[in-house]
């Protein structure tokens, strides 16, 4: 009995090992409104200040469900690098069906999907501030549940 509970905290520990990303320094999603995100709706994300100098690579995630009208959503991301104020500033266009017309997004209902951002050399105490806002013709864009930033050590 004692050798059962042994190992069933042994395995308990390295999953919770395993399941822990240390490299992920940020990771946060924000809502857009239930009516539609419109054009001038800029979502904000503060990064704390990072403990260490090195690589990051960013991500921009977002949750998207079926009332999503198009194949693809054209993101303007600006940043600010704090203390220094250098300013960062990328569209990111994201196609979320494929030449099929499948979904690419993993999900049931609302599809989550990941994109590359860029790659940033930062300082330890750097902060940044993320602002985003799409850049698609139509000024309301139904469908958008949350868009999200993940920051993570290389």
């Amino acid at each position: 009995m004692q050798r059962n509970i042994s190992l069933f905290l042994i395995a308990l520990l390295s999953l919770v090992f395993v399941a822990c990303d240390t490299s992920t320094v940020y990771h946060h999603f924000e809502p857009t409104p239930i009516s539609g995100w419109e054009r001038n709706d800029t979502l904000k994300f503060s990064v704390p200040a990072l403990t260490s100098a090195g690589g990051y690579r960013e991500d921009v995630s977002m949750r998207l469900n079926s009332e999503y009208p198009f194949t693809g959503l054209t993101l303007i991301v600006d940043q600010t690098v704090f203390p220094g104020r250098r300013h960062v500033s990328d569209t990111l266009n994201c196609s979320v069906v494929d030449m099929e017309g499948n979904v690419k997004g993993r999900g049931i209902g609302f599809y989550e999907y990941d994109f590359p951002l860029t790659h940033l050399r930062l300082n330890a105490g750097d902060s940044l501030q993320i602002n985003v806002r799409h850049n698609m013709k139509r000024e309301i864009l139904p469908g958008i549940a949350d868009i999200g930033i993940k920051v993570t050590r290389n």
